[in-house]
């Protein structure tokens, strides 16, 4: 499956939700994965963004549909990018 990059921002909402309830976290994750994508790897951050999370999904159109679920609940934002295994970005300037 390919590999996408969301780095995420809470809104106001999302961080008062997840003050009050940090195990949200994992509960979106899980969503997520029903949705038929898979989560690699999550971390928090600091800087700008406040997650990032490395995702498999079936193509562009089930992430992008993962992102604008999750996106129109009001407590996130998401800048979403593919990701090309190094191996395949190589060979693909051969």
């Amino acid at each position: 499956m390919p590999t996408y990059v969301l780095l995420s921002t809470l809104t106001d909402q999302g961080r008062k939700t997840i003050k009050a309830k940090p195990s949200r976290i994992n509960q979106v994750n899980k969503e997520i994965e029903s949705m038929g994508a898979k989560v690699v790897a999550q971390y928090a951050l600091l800087g700008p963004y406040d997650f990032v999370n490395i995702i498999e999904a079936k193509d562009n159109k089930a992430i992008a549909k993962i992102s604008v679920e999750l996106g129109s609940r009001g407590s996130v934002q998401f800048l979403t990018m593919p990701a090309i295994p190094i191996d395949e970005f190589i060979a693909s300037l051969k």
